[in-house]
């Protein structure tokens, strides 16, 4: 049975993405450490896109790319992943709140 699914999933193009499938979900054991303040987000035409808890842990992730980029080459095959772009934490949305201004811009709310 593993053969068939093996053949079908070949046959599909879906290899790439199951292969990627299965980076999300070990992301620990391939990264190890990294895994306490990073996340994958998004794969998407062979960008994955890595979430940083910190801008300091983002620009750490930046320098360690290229070898993030081996290790998955090493797990799912090369080429899978084409691009690894590491974003830092996002910022907290302005458009709601308590001392929101009607009418007024971006982090005008403090009157």
């Amino acid at each position: 049975m593993g053969d068939q699914l093996s053949r079908l999933m070949a046959e599909h193009g879906w290899t790439g993405p199951v292969s990627v499938g299965s980076v999300m979900g070990r992301w620990r054991e391939i990264v190890g450490d990294v895994a306490d303040h990073a996340t994958p987000e998004t794969f998407t035409d062979g960008k994955l896109v890595v979430r940083a808890d910190s801008t300091a842990w983002a620009t750490q992730l930046g320098l360690l790319v290229p070898q993030l980029q081996r290790r998955m080459d090493e797990e799912i095959g090369e080429g899978v992943i084409a691009e690894i772009v590491v974003l830092g934490p996002g910022a907290p949305s302005w458009i709601r709140g308590l001392r929101v201004a009607p009418g007024r811009g971006p982090r005008d709310t403090y009157g």
